[in-house]
């Protein structure tokens, strides 16, 4: 009975949680908590159109050739500059670590004040970067420019539903049909929309440029014209004077200020979302099925058998309860075993309060990198959580020396984590890609690790590795047993294989939407649905391993600690071959230096993915396993 009604318990309270999330999700709006607080401009104020880095997007044959973002100011693009130099904006540090690079600019905005054709410069760009600008327009690389916190936008209208949206960005030229050169847009209309707040406030609420390739004819006594229909080909074999102008109008909006990000927002198709999660919970409903099945009719009979009184009953054991001197037995490496159990606490602490504090709205897109800066700051503080669960699950399996298990838990995770980036980091570098983290930002990255993270490690291990450890219910055999030969589907890695496509089926259509968003540079913003499937990823794959654990127990094989981590983290072997099915079916990128960025950063993930599921896996089979043997009589 206790089995039966403790997995109805926990049934009860995932229901609850996903209800609440699907209730937050509905309700985005009015928990929507912009993060900036709105500008208010007067008649004639000046407003600041700022550009930050061109990054790749989608070719003519809808496919990414490049990863690498190139900085607004390169020398090879010739843009023009302000005076005295441009002066970088201030930015969080999940912003410059993840590619942003935002500077001021020459354009002069003005609040309600309609401008034509106005000049910026004129350049004269050779035919060495005509060859890397008209790569660059062949590869399908946009502007990104924003103006109070707006990003610049083109409007694209839906295939399917035949609705207007803003695509965030525009291009940086365009490919015609049959035409060799591509065109070089050095015309912009920047159309900037307003609410009017009272007769004297207006903000911001919306900014589209319609770039041209405008062949303008200039001179130092003439007044450049913007009518000329001649598109502007930059030829690689000579110099070429490319004139950029611009104009701006300003259009009435009755969008208010705190709705003007809805029109980026835009969802192609939110049915998918759905299925997503219905799919996902028809999964879940199915394990736990399973589960209540076993733990209800199964488990609690042989527990029944187990324990009866009859003595012929007694005379012989059979199935998990054969095991029992040994299925607490210390595994082999346990060390490392417990540095993955801390470090996926780490992180599900990580992913769970950003999750919750994305839902609330606290990270809008207003605050640009605010996502990337919170997990990099709760990675860090929560190495406390690391320190104290590996240095209990090491003392609870026996360890004894606290320096070791410390040292490991600061070192390994953390320290491959880091040499992966750093060679991701060296790609960037050689590549001149404006993504490549500054030394110093780096270096400030590392002085937070050693001030706050490896302290905080340090003292939770203390703490962990001081708490009482919890007995095991029954007594380790001094011999171990000879394991019985098992079957093909019950080795490690066919077992494994099994688990992990379960977990995997889950989550994978929402894992879709979150490569599309990293690598096409979307902003992801539907943080219900993905915290409805964190809880769903959780459940599926404690059931997972709960199950084959069962299984693997039943089949005589004691060996679980490690099979638990091995079945519950194989889903990120799968998600490292979607990663690379991803990459054949949208990608095409063309550099070594972009194949090793991608593949860099998706070994990178599918790391923390594992020792974050792994830790769960094992988490979930150590309660079951303390449960059922404690439920039984031991002679």
């Amino acid at each position: 009975m206790g089995f039966g009604w403790s997995c109805k318990r926990w049934r009860k309270i995932a229901l609850s949680l996903i209800g609440s999330a699907v209730l937050l999700s509905q309700q985005a709006d009015a928990f929507y908590l912009p993060g900036i607080a709105p500008h208010d401009y007067k008649i004639g104020e000046k407003v600041d159109l700022q550009v930050n880095s061109l990054t790749p997007s989608l070719n003519a044959e809808n496919k990414l050739e490049s990863v690498l973002s190139y900085n607004y100011y390169d020398e090879r693009f010739h843009f023009c500059r302000p005076q005295g130099g441009p002066k970088a904006a201030h930015e969080s540090l999940g912003s410059i670590l993840f590619g942003d690079r935002i500077y001021n600019s020459v354009f002069d905005l003005e609040m309600l004040k309609d401008s034509s054709c106005q000049m910026l410069c004129a350049q004269t760009i050779p035919g060495k970067d005509a060859t890397f600008i008209n790569d660059k327009i062949m590869k399908g690389y946009n502007y990104n420019w924003l103006i109070d916190g707006l990003p610049a936008a083109t409007v694209k209208i839906e295939d399917r539903l035949q609705k207007e949206f803003y695509s965030l960005g525009f291009e940086l030229g365009s490919q015609v049909a049959g035409q060799i050169v591509p065109h070089f847009y050095n015309h912009y209309d920047i159309t900037v929309q307003y609410h009017t707040v009272d007769s004297v406030h207006h903000r911001v609420v919306g900014v589209i440029v319609t770039p041209q390739s405008k062949h303008t004819i200039y001179s130092p006594d003439t007044t450049p014209s913007c009518d000329t229909t001649e598109p502007m080909n930059l030829h690689e074999d000579k110099d070429n004077q490319v004139v950029f102008t611009y104009s701006v109008k300003w259009e009435k909006s009755e969008k208010s200020w705190a709705t003007r990000w809805d029109a980026y927002l835009h969802a192609i198709d939110p049915k998918i979302h759905w299925f997503s999660l219905v799919n996902s919970v028809v999964i879940v409903v199915f394990l736990s099925a399973m589960l209540g099945l076993i733990l209800v009719r199964t488990l609690h009979k042989d527990i029944a058998r187990y324990n009866a009184d009859d003595a012929e009953d007694l005379q012989e054991d059979f199935g998990w309860k054969l095991v029992h001197g040994d299925v607490f037995r210390p595994p082999q490496n346990f060390e490392y075993l417990s540095v993955i159990v801390g470090s996926g606490f780490q992180l599900f602490w990580m992913v769970l309060i950003t999750l919750v504090i994305a839902i609330l709205g606290f990270l809008s897109p207003s605050s640009r990198g605010s996502l990337s800066t919170a997990m990099l700051m709760l990675y860090i503080v929560f190495g406390f959580s690391a320190g104290y669960n590996a240095a209990y699950n090491y003392h609870s399996l026996g360890g004894t020396s606290l320096r070791r298990i410390i040292i490991l838990t600061t070192l390994c995770v953390p320290g491959i984590c880091c040499v992966l980036l750093l060679i991701v980091n060296f790609c960037l570098i050689v590549a001149n890609s404006s993504a490549a983290a500054p030394i110093t930002t780096l270096l400030g990255v590392i002085a937070l690790w050693f001030i706050i993270s490896i302290p905080l490690t340090v003292a939770g291990g203390y703490f962990g590795y001081k708490r009482k450890t919890a007995d095991p219910p029954v007594r380790v055999n001094q011999i171990p047993r000879q394991i019985p030969e098992q079957p093909w589907y019950l080795r490690t890695i066919p077992s494994a294989l099994m688990g992990g496509i379960l977990t995997f089926g889950a989550i994978f259509i929402e894992l879709y939407f979150i490569m599309n968003s990293i690598w096409f540079h979307k902003v992801y913003y539907v943080f219900g649905f993905l915290f409805i499937v964190f809880i769903i990823l959780i459940l599926t794959t404690a059931e997972v391993t709960v199950l084959l654990t069962y299984f693997h127990l039943c089949s005589e094989d004691y060996r679980w600690q490690w099979r638990s981590v091995y079945t519950a983290g194989a889903s990120s072997l799968y998600v490292f071959l979607y990663g690379v099915l991803f990459y054949f079916s949208r990608l095409r990128l063309a550099s070594y230096a972009s194949l090793i960025i991608y593949f860099g950063w998706m070994i990178t993930a599918c790391l923390m993915f594992f020792i974050l599921t792994g830790a769960i896996g094992f988490v979930a089979s150590n309660i079951f396993v303390r449960r059922i043997y404690s439920a039984i009589k031991i002679d």
